[in-house]
């Protein structure tokens, strides 16, 4: 753009949205870090340079899923090669301690083992090698109990993390007792390891005056420092928790993180040394916690076009066997039983069951695919007993859009069974406007010719939304700080308390302050996030990091702004109305001033120096918290959500009825970002999310050893026996377009997050996996019943055989 000659030609430039799209909001701009990343540049905590003396820290772990200790002979590992210092639950000063809601879980256990992998004592060394080979050396002699270890045998015994929990809109029960048709199913899906490249790893150095700085590989930096206060007996202003970035977190290093920042702490205190904790990535998948997973049981009722009149549902979560973040992931869950489906007659029960296994955490999505998991199922059940098209049983138990509600406002159907009313609801005519685009409708009939002329290969398709709301469910997490410093060059640096794990979260945020100061992109940096630049920071999770950051960098650099512009105002003799930050310059005054000082221009920089000099303060801390949302944790109920992300995808593929092998064919999925900051970076966060989902429900397997000497022993605990997908499982058809929609909502450039809400895209491969599995059980028996086959997830190639095998055998009976 040709620089602006005056000021009128200047606030035309910054008013006309055409010309204002030269800045750097909505453009595809690479991932800050990106040329770090893809040259080996990037720093993470492992690549820092060790200080001198640094000792490594290494676990020994459980070989019992439940009993006593007996016996702890450690004596060869004192005496080994390069052992320092050997560290047990006794030796910690104050609170043994890491759970990040209720105290339940240990950081060292005492006695009592509660799974197999939980860390009984700790060891200090020379070097990592010597701390790993010295652990092994333990002697250890258990009482063994019996352990629980599936959500079976715990609803059985009544095992539970936290009390079960019931939420019910209208009357259910009624709705199911009316209703033209009725079917009961039952589910399960498993749960998923993070497998985050980066694994657990923090390092911590002992400095002056009884404090301690923890460069940590954690979504939660404040929560860190907490737990490491409450271990050493510090307070909050002696403890300095540091993230610069992660090398992938996906809900793993939220909670999970706190454990290891805590040993490494309690080490360097005791030793009075810098102590680096790196997990072996063995050691992370036995000791970390994964994605809940459930099972479910309902009782739905319907009408003759697929309506639903009432369900009452039953979902049980394995928690394993502390609390952790229990509470809030079942009850995100509970509130995304429904999906994009209003329910007006529902009764859910709720089960936090209690395992002899690792405790659960977050997980990209924090419940609400598994919340929506079920919904899914029921759908495609309903359409199955009914001969209907699934898509059409999808678009009439939608929630109403604006259009619908105008035209019938008595009886709009736009209010969520725990008490949100519904005002941005695009799913209607997105899933419209991706079923033209996809072509569904024609696909669908190829397909059907397709499987009847196909003796081994099946193929399925299927059309699903997502309604994911936006905002911690715990209201008070809600809020975001930021630091924004102008150096008296012009540049800026600034950091704020979201962390970076790959997301682009720097990145968007970077652009959000180009955009306020009008500089160009290389004149902004980040520093680390630290505790000690922002205290009391959320964490960064909930898909709110753009959100609640983004809002709180963009008041500091107002405020800044607003001091610049005032001080130019000033200098030109003229108002605030008439000075424009545009394209790296500051313009200020009139081109017809009587005083004869006319339009003045600087350079962003040389007023930045005017203002340095004339002593006006160039830095400023902003600070944001969601407006209008309210939550009663108590009975379930209120506005937890500023906003829904919404989406839909639709997904091919094939089986092969033989092997029970999958090929996912192509996906189609449209997906709403509100107004994008960074269309490249939303993009990839799409794909990514889809991905990593359609490896939750097809391949991720996580086995647990049910009987002899290692009952309770995490089977799949390395990338042998784990299974993401790679890039050959990729699909060869890969469309991702993005919904042109606007947030209704104020939030940052009126953009919507996109962290978790693609995950649950995902939910379409599986519903596709089933329809193939219909098609198989339905030519191999010739009947079509009126019940769909049942598959678990993951659908596995045994799970697919398993699924198509009952069909064929019962196609009369009830689902086993």
């Amino acid at each position: 753009m040709n620089q602006a000659t005056n000021l009128s030609e200047v606030i035309h430039i910054n008013k006309d949205p055409a010309l204002k799209n030269a800045g750097p909001i909505g453009k595809s701009i690479p991932h800050e870090s990106a040329h770090l990343h893809v040259s080996g540049q990037a720093t993470y905590i492992d690549d820092l340079p060790e200080w001198e003396g640094t000792l490594h820290a290494a676990l020994g772990l459980s070989t019992c899923a439940h009993g006593r200790i007996k016996k702890l002979d450690l004596s060869a590992v004192y005496t080994a090669a390069g052992v320092r210092c050997v560290y047990l639950a006794k030796d910690i000063p104050h609170h043994n301690n890491c759970g990040p809601i209720v105290a339940d879980e240990p950081i060292i256990a005492d006695d009592v083992i509660q799974f197999y992998g939980q860390v009984i004592f700790v060891v200090a060394a020379e070097t990592y090698q010597q701390a790993r080979a010295a652990v092994r050396l333990a002697q250890v002699e258990y009482e063994a109990f019996e352990p629980i270890l599936t959500i079976g045998e715990a609803i059985k015994a009544e095992s539970w993390v936290l009390p079960p929990v019931d939420l019910k809109r209208g009357e259910a029960a009624e709705g199911l007792e009316n209703a033209p048709h009725r079917l009961q199913g039952s589910s399960a899906v498993g749960g998923q390891e993070h497998f985050y490249l980066e694994g657990q790893i923090s390092y911590a150095y002992p400095k002056e005056d009884h404090t301690i700085h923890v460069h940590c590989s954690t979504q939660h930096p404040t929560e860190m420092q907490h737990l490491i206060c409450h271990a050493l007996g510090y307070r909050a202003h002696q403890v300095s928790v540091e993230a610069r970035r992660m090398g992938g977190g996906f809900g793993g290093k939220e909670s999970q993180s706190a454990q290891w920042a805590c040993i490494a702490s309690l080490l360097a205190v005791k030793t009075g040394k810098p102590v680096k904790l790196r997990l072996d990535r063995d050691d992370d998948m036995v000791a970390t916690g994964k994605r809940h997973g459930f099972d479910f049981e309902w009782d739905v009722g319907f009408d003759d076009e697929g309506r639903i009149l009432g369900l009452q549902i039953q979902i049980a979560s394995n928690c394993g066997f502390s609390v952790d973040l229990s509470g809030p992931v079942n009850d995100r869950a509970i509130c995304h039983i429904d999906n994009a489906y209003y329910l007006d007659a529902v009764a859910i029960r709720s089960l936090r069951c209690k395992t002899h296994t690792v405790s659960n955490t977050a997980f990209r999505g924090f419940g609400g695919p598994q919340g929506m998991f079920p919904i899914e199922y029921i759908i495609d059940d309903i359409a199955y007993y009914l001969d209907h098209d699934p898509l059409a049983v999808r678009l009439i138990n939608f929630y109403d859009d604006a259009t619908q509600i105008a035209a019938h406002p008595e009886t709009a159907r736009n209010t969520t069974h725990y008490g949100t009313t519904i005002t941005d609801n695009v799913i209607p005519s997105l899933v419209k406007e991706l079923a033209q685009s996809c072509d569904y409708t024609a696909r669908r009939a190829e397909i059907d010719a397709f499987n009847a002329q196909s003796p081994i290969i099946k193929k399925g398709l299927a059309l699903t939304p997502v309604k994911f709301g936006i905002s911690f469910n715990a209201t008070l997490y809600n809020q975001a700080g930021a630091l924004v410093h102008v150096y008296s060059d012009g540049t800026v640096l600034l950091t704020h308390g979201g962390t970076e794990m790959g997301q682009g979260l720097y990145s968007k945020i970077r652009q959000i302050v180009a955009h306020e100061f009008a500089i160009p992109l290389a004149d902004v940096r980040f520093s680390a996030t630290d505790t000690s630049r922002v205290p009391n920071t959320s964490a960064t999770a909930a898909s709110s990091g753009t959100d609640l950051n983004g809002k709180a960098a963009q008041a500091a650099c107002i405020t800044i702004r607003t001091r610049l512009a005032i001080f130019a105002a000033e200098l030109a003799h003229t108002t605030l109305d008439h000075v424009v930050f545009s394209e790296g310059h500051v313009y200020a005054g009139t081109d017809d001033a009587i005083d004869g000082k006319g339009l003045q221009k600087w350079t962003f920089g040389e007023l930045v120096l005017r203002a340095y000099q004339a002593r006006i303060q160039l830095w400023d801390s902003g600070f944001y918290k969601t407006p209008d949302i309210h939550w009663n944790p108590a009975i379930r109920f209120g506005r937890p959500f500023y906003y829904f992300a919404y989406g839909a995808a639709a997904t091919e593929v094939a089986i092969d009825t033989l092997t029970g092998e999958t090929q996912i064919l192509r996906v189609d999925v449209l997906h709403d970002v509100g107004q994008s900051i960074n269309p490249a970076i939303d993009i990839g966060q799409i794909e990514g999310g889809f991905i990593q989902g359609m490896g939750w429900l097809t391949s991720e397997e996580l086995y647990w050893v049910k009987s002899g000497a290692k009952t309770g022993h995490l089977f799949t605990h390395a990338p042998s026996t784990y299974k993401i997908p790679t890039a050959a499982d990729c699909p060869s058809i890969f469309n991702v377009k993005l919904f042109n929609n606007q947030n209704v909502e104020n939030t940052i450039h009126r953009s919507k997050a996109v962290g978790e809400p693609p995950f649950m895209l995902a939910l379409s491969v599986f519903s596709a996996l089933r329809d193939a599995v219909s098609a198989a059980v339905e030519a191999e028996t010739g009947i079509r019943t009126k019940l769909k086959p049942k598959l678990e997830a993951p659908a596995t190639p045994e799970s697919i055989l398993r699924a198509i095998h009952l069909g064929i055998n019962q196609p009369f009976g009830l689902r086993p």
